[in-house]
């Protein structure tokens, strides 16, 4: 199965997961949102000795759907792509050698989320929380020796995320903390066996603008 594809269908799956545990009652409504940020890595040595940095941008955009004055679910994805290099490290603290072959990452999470509003009386923020999983697919290429070689594989993914909206009308903007974990996912360039890490999980900050299909 192309990876992708496994991708969209975990997506999909935690989607129809999220809506069976939440039964319509009050129907809020639908909502397209889109959204970007920053993401730190959880495997920050590994990513550092290959991008130099252990983040950086993401963005993506999802559905969702409000169920009363309280709860909602949601689809989305995101995108994080970084480009780097192949190095050489003996042993954790050891210094890092460049090979000067480029590599190229690409991380790309599909995932559903159950969340709960917390409504301030007439207030025009609305903090909220939410739990939810799905599937990151992982994609790394590289060329030695003019020779490109890809690499594809999809994890299952977990996440837990806090959140503030703003906004009454069709036109509605929130800033949300989401800690995801993509655990046993091997690792990034080859050295993240010498680091311990195998999560290719982290946290991202990000803005949302969200546009309601119907007015709150």
């Amino acid at each position: 199965m192309h990876p992708l594809r496994g991708t969209l269908r975990g997506g999909a799956a935690a989607l129809s997961l999220a809506l069976v545990a939440a039964a319509p009652a009050g129907a809020q409504g639908f909502a397209v949102f889109g959204q970007g940020g920053y993401f730190s890595m959880t495997a920050a040595d590994s990513a550092k000795a290959v991008f130099d940095s252990s983040g950086g941008p993401t963005f993506g955009g999802g559905l969702s759907y409000g169920i009363g004055r309280h709860f909602y679910v949601e689809g989305a994805f995101r995108q994080f792509s970084k480009e780097g290099e192949r190095v050489f490290v003996a042993s954790a603290g050891s210094p890092v050698f460049k090979l000067g072959f480029p590599l190229e990452a690409r991380l790309r999470p599909v995932y559903g989320t159950v969340g709960y509003r917390f409504p301030l009386g007439k207030s025009a923020f609305v903090p909220y929380v939410g739990v939810g999983a799905g599937s990151t697919s992982y994609r790394e290429e590289s060329t030695v020796a003019g020779e490109t070689k890809t690499e594809n594989r999809s994890k299952g993914s977990f996440h837990g995320l806090v959140g503030i909206e703003y906004g009454r009308g069709h036109l509605r903007f929130a800033a949300e903390g989401v800690y995801t974990t993509v655990p046993d996912a091997i690792g990034v360039g080859g050295v993240s066996k010498v680091y311990g890490e195998d999560d290719l999980g982290g946290f991202v900050a990000q803005a949302k603008l969200i546009v309601s299909l119907k007015k709150r």
